[in-house]
This record gives C-alpha cells, structure tokens and sequence, in this order.
C-alpha cells in the first residue's frame, strides 16, 4: 500500500497505456495508479483490466462516454479522498508526454512542504520537445495572459503534470470547480492558491505524444480564454476560508 496515487485519464490510448502502467510500476518509489476511463471504444480499459492481475495496486474506474479531463481528475480525486491513505495525488497523461520519472520529483518537492508541485515547461525557458511552433507560442502566450487577467506567477498556468498534498483537495469544494476542458488545470491553480496553499514549479521537459492521437482543440482554448476572465471576476465575490491544515 503506497501514500501516493497516480490519477491517469484515458480516451483511446491502447497505444501507450500498457506501457505508461509498467513504467510507473517500475519505478524506485512504489505509486498506486488509478486509471479513469471514458468508454474508449479502443479497448483502452479491457487492457487495464488484464494488467490488474499482475499488478494490484492498479485501479479502474470506468465511465459510460468520454465527459471531459476536468470531471475525470474530479472523480479520481474524490475516489482518493475516500481512501485515507493516499497522501500524495498526481495528475499525469498517458501519453509520455509528461515524463513517469518526474513523479519522484514532484513528490519530493510536497514531502519538503510544497502544498501542490507543478510539472513546468516555461519555469526555465521553454522546455517542450515535439510540439510545432504555432502550439509552443499558443501555450506559452496562453500562460502569459493567465498571469495578466488573474495576478497569480505561475510560469506554466495551463500544466497538467502535478502532485497535490491530500489537504489541498479536502479543502476546496470539488462541486464549485466550473470547467471541464483545458480551462481546469487553470482553475485548479487559481483557486489553491487563493486558499493560500503553497505552489512550487519544478522543471521537467515536455514530449509531445509519439503514439495515438492528441485531444487538444482550438474550442478548448477558446474555453480557456474566455473562462479565465469568468473565473476572476467570480472570484471577486467569493470568499476562499481555508479550514486548519493537516
């Protein structure tokens, strides 16, 4: 039994699942993974299901349809506070885009205090491999106007390579985070740290998907830019009271 729990979304990802589940199991620190999948009509979960038997520290949750990245990590941050032992949740693709090494080093960075650690591309220039250059300057720009419209520094606002303290999740109200697309792993952002918690950036290096097909989409940037204005102005008459920390 790990205190640690690697939440992986899937959606057609036959190509690389097997292989993110044994490299994460292969790892010098032993993480639980929990994969939430979407109805992938590829097979994805039929894949999990097999590997469950050698390895049962892997868990499924299966949904009917495929209901967005946001829903998904708020279902398996809920399974996860149902269980008292998971300390440490991490969101992570299962893609290889975000690098299964970099999960040690993003624990290590909330075991020395750290509330939530960022997975960043941009904390130290732009560290992304594969990715045309009409995308780096999309999301690099896209983080810029984050810190514009919302006051917050991240360097990286629209990362999704992150390790949460247990109480960062048990204290903001899952039911009240609005979006579902890109626009999520920014609002989770906002709203920590207007709880007051403690964010880090750890530099990692992004590579772009090498197998199966990407879910990005100008609609889910579109979403982005229009909810971070949305999401500050709401914020303005919201009160974040933080109860005692763990």
């Amino acid at each position: 039994m790990s205190d640690s729990l690697v939440i992986i979304p899937t959606y057609n990802e036959k190509e690389n699942i097997e292989k993110i589940i044994r490299k994460v199991f292969s790892l010098d620190f032993f993480f639980e993974i929990l994969i939430i999948d979407d109805g992938s009509p590829d097979g994805t979960a039929e894949i999990v299901i097999q590997l469950q038997q050698e390895y049962p520290a892997l868990h499924l949750e299966q949904r009917a349809e495929k209901l967005g990245l946001g829903t998904a990590y708020i279902h398996g941050f809920k399974w996860a506070l149902e269980r008292s032992q998971y300390q440490y949740i991490f969101e992570m693709d299962a893609d290889f885009s975000h690098n299964p090494d970099d999960l040690i080093r993003l624990r290590t960075e909330c075991f020395s205090g750290a509330d939530i650690a960022i997975g960043s591309r941009y904390v130290k220039g732009v560290n992304v491999v594969n990715w045309p250059m009409s995308r780096v300057l999309m999301s690099y720009f896209a983080s810029m106007y984050v810190r514009i419209i919302t006051g917050i520094t991240i360097q990286d606002a629209t990362a999704g390579f992150k390790c949460y303290r247990r109480t960062v999740l048990s204290t903001i109200p899952m039911d009240k985070i609005r979006f579902v697309g890109y626009a999520f792993q920014i609002e989770m952002k906002f709203t920590a740290i207007n709880y007051g918690f403690k964010v880090v950036e750890v530099p990692i290096i992004f590579t772009d998907r090498t197998e199966g097909t990407s879910k990005m989409s100008t609609r889910i940037f579109r979403e982005a830019f229009l909810g971070v204005i949305q999401m500050t102005i709401s914020s303005w008459f919201r009160k974040y009271d933080r109860p005692g920390t763990d």
